[in-house]
């Protein structure tokens, strides 16, 4: 694709939101989950001043509030633990525990 056909493609796509937001009014765009996502990975690198002059429906600061989120969520899954609650007891001194309870029976 060429230089021309990228540019005439961009301006197309800021006169439909252009035309979107006409008319929404005063109303919100709700973006979904998998929206917020994938515009927060596309447009995280852009500088803050080249961010802040591309057409978008949405602050800047929210598209780098998305990406912050989308970390943090990234990371809390992965340092989750594998499994809930307490961990296993190592099977040698479970062994050991059940041997002196048998061979101390007035044990509580």
């Amino acid at each position: 694709m060429s230089d021309r056909d990228k540019d005439v493609e961009i301006l197309a796509l800021r006169h439909q939101i252009t035309v979107l937001e006409r008319q929404l009014g005063g109303q919100r765009v709700r973006f979904t989950a998998s929206d917020r996502a994938f515009l927060a990975a596309l447009l995280h690198r852009l500088p803050s001043r080249v961010l802040r002059g591309v057409r978008l429906v949405v602050h800047p600061d929210t598209l780098l509030r998305w990406h912050r989120d989308l970390v943090a969520r990234r990371h809390a899954a992965r340092s989750r633990p594998k499994r809930s609650g307490r961990p296993r007891t190592v099977r040698s001194i479970r062994l050991l525990v059940l041997r002196l309870a048998r061979d101390n029976p007035s044990w509580g």
